[in-house]
């Protein structure tokens, strides 16, 4: 669906169920994003939703795929999500923590903002990061957005600091 130089993305199956366990049920990596990991029904939820989200809007978290070994690594791509009464076209991801600090996230990211404005047409695009997920506000850095707002989201009964960047497609 999506190439870069080292990744494919497209859109997850059932049979990336695994992988994805990898990513949502591994403590350490869903601490920075949502306190803690998911369970094995949560995370079957979560491959659910983006399958609908596939069929209502085209568009999802994708997975990921390493070229060099055609595993799935990660999970990149753009979801409507809601930001003080609006909906709003986010840029998500999450990696399995073997893969963290190798530019996977920035080269998805990117890669998802520009399909954003080149094939949805989008004039803008936002990331919605936690105030204490150092590592995701590099990316969204590195792919060209700026913070333009925090707000308060409660998330499994815990309040959380997010902030919201966005950057505007160039004229």
């Amino acid at each position: 669906m999506i190439e870069t130089k080292r990744l494919i993305i497209r859109e997850m199956v059932q049979s990336d169920y695994d992988a994805l366990c990898g990513i949502l049920c591994d403590e350490e990596v869903m601490r920075a994003a949502y306190e803690s990991a998911f369970t094995l029904e949560e995370a079957q939820n979560w491959l659910n939703r983006h399958l609908q989200r596939y069929e209502e809007y085209g568009f999802g978290l994708w997975a990921v795929v390493l070229k060099e070994t055609n595993e799935m690594i990660g999970q990149c791509g753009l979801t409507m999500q809601g930001w003080r009464e609006k909906e709003i076209l986010e840029i998500g991801f999450l990696f399995q923590k073997a893969y963290w600090h190798k530019g996977y996230a920035t080269e998805a990211a990117i890669a998802c903002k520009e399909y954003a404005f080149s094939v949805l047409h989008a004039n803008r695009v936002y990331s919605i990061i936690r105030d204490t997920n150092i590592a995701s506000q590099k990316v969204a850095l590195r792919n060209g957005m700026n913070i333009i707002d925090k707000d308060t989201k409660n998330f499994r009964n815990i309040d959380m600091e997010f902030f919201l960047y966005s950057v505007e497609r160039s004229k």
